[in-house]
């Protein structure tokens, strides 16, 4: 459930964007930014959360969630200026954050550690009580996912925006020619992607109660498209569902799961080669 709940929230970020005829490659990097983030309001409020006694205050973990919220969506302005103003390919713009953001988020916790515990480091320990509670019990992370898919489908079916999306993503030329603002519903898909990186960004950082930038969620923006891809969105443009993203991320972590199951020893190994041969047997019959 734990798994499920963490890969579904960003992967309706990335279905949202593969629906508005775009592509998200960063999601994976801007989940550990923003748990970077989070963790360094943690650190600088409370600079004893390195002990397990010290009592914190909640208005602390409410100030890093809005900081890790805020970082998401300025990484979301970032995608839609480039891809916007600098004209930039979307697979182009977040090729480029895919590998600068871990970047930028190793030199920020490196200073961040620097300033206020005096010594350098590549990650951040936290002890939060409440990011504890988040850790220890798995229903709140489901019912964020089942929050957050009402949410989802409620915009994609039923608001203009949701329409304009769709539309988006079947021919972006008639919808401008349309009278219809692209770059406002181009902002309103990315930063809804990186928003969704940052919610799952919280969790990560509470499972493993540190924020490492250089291997948390690495790779993961890839199993984020290959669920919503599996769960029948076009990677055109203009087809795809909220139902079907989430049951893609089910039958993914079903695979993944069943693949560590099957084989007792290095099952990571042979875990890439499965999950490839399903997204390229998916993509096949969706073309069929």
């Amino acid at each position: 459930s734990r798994q499920v709940a963490m890969l579904g929230i960003f992967a309706l970020g990335a279905a949202v964007v593969i629906i508005a005829g775009g592509i998200d490659l960063s999601l994976g990097s801007t989940i550990a930014t923003c748990g970077v983030s989070c963790a360094a309001i943690v650190l600088a409020l409370t600079p004893q959360a390195y002990s397990p006694t010290m009592s914190q205050s909640a208005w602390i973990c409410v100030a890093a969630i809005s900081g890790s919220i805020v970082t998401g969506l300025m990484i979301g302005t970032l995608h839609t200026w480039l891809i916007t103003s600098i004209k930039l390919p979307p697979f182009v713009a977040t090729l480029a954050t895919l590998v600068g953001l871990r970047s930028l988020a190793r030199a920020f916790c490196d200073y961040v550690n620097v300033k206020v515990t005096g010594t350098g480091g590549s990650k951040i320990n936290i002890n939060n009580p409440i990011f504890v509670f988040i850790r220890d019990n798995v229903w709140v992370s489901v019912v964020v996912l089942i929050v957050m898919v009402l949410v989802t489908w409620l915009v994609l079916s039923r608001t203009v925006l949701g329409r304009h999306i769709y539309a988006l993503g079947g021919n972006e030329q008639s919808v401008r020619l349309s009278g219809i603002r692209t770059e406002n519903v181009k902002w309103a898909a990315y930063c809804f992607s990186s928003f969704t990186a940052s919610i799952a960004a919280i969790f990560y950082l509470a499972n493993s109660s540190v924020a490492d930038p250089v291997n948390q969620a690495r790779g993961h923006e890839l199993n984020a498209i290959a669920a919503a891809v599996v769960g029948g969105c076009a990677l055109q443009g203009g087809i795809g569902t909220v139902p079907g993203t989430l049951l893609g991320v089910i039958f993914l972590r079903v695979v993944v799961d069943g693949v560590s199951k099957m084989i007792k020893s290095q099952a990571e190994t042979y875990e890439g080669l499965i999950v490839g041969a399903v997204v390229v047997l998916a993509v096949t019959l969706t073309q069929l």
